[in-house]
């Protein structure tokens, strides 16, 4: 049986906080189409604001943490010159920014405020999905 390397247990680590992440980014939009039927300050408004507090807090965001640190010394081992790397680096940094998008909305909806249509958050969450096949492919192909 093969030696198990730190690299490895590392490389396993980063793709489950990964599949956290996603699934995370992938739920909490559907969430909002849900919340976005029913009316402001009811039991059911309050009930959804739990809920996606919690996938926000307790899952989206120390998964997206452990993704970057893992991610940081996965890519300090291979070296950060790579072509495909950077353009993955830049996937992921988008990503990000669509994580910190959600939570903006998240917190819109606590406020009562929220502006956007159960129609947009629809569309919306096919973002990670396009993300997640281009970050995919260019760790599997390396095209660069």
């Amino acid at each position: 049986m093969a030696e198990i390397e730190f690299y490895d247990i590392i490389k396993i680590l980063h793709i489950v906080a990964v599949i956290s992440w996603l699934a995370g980014l992938l739920y909490l939009p559907r969430i909002f189409v849900y919340h976005t039927q029913v009316a402001v300050d009811s039991d059911v408004d309050r009930m959804f604001q739990i809920m996606e507090k919690r996938l926000m807090h307790l899952i989206m965001l120390p998964a997206m943490i452990l993704v970057f640190c893992f991610g940081f010394y996965l890519a300090s081992q291979i070296g950060f010159d790579l072509v495909w790397l950077q353009a993955k680096i830049t996937l992921v940094l988008i990503l990000a920014g669509y994580h910190g998008f959600l939570s903006r909305c998240r917190k819109k909806f606590k406020t009562g405020e929220n502006k956007y249509s159960e129609k947009f958050y629809r569309i919306i969450n096919e973002v990670p999905t396009i993300l997640m096949l281009l970050i995919v492919a260019l760790v599997i192909l390396k095209p660069f």
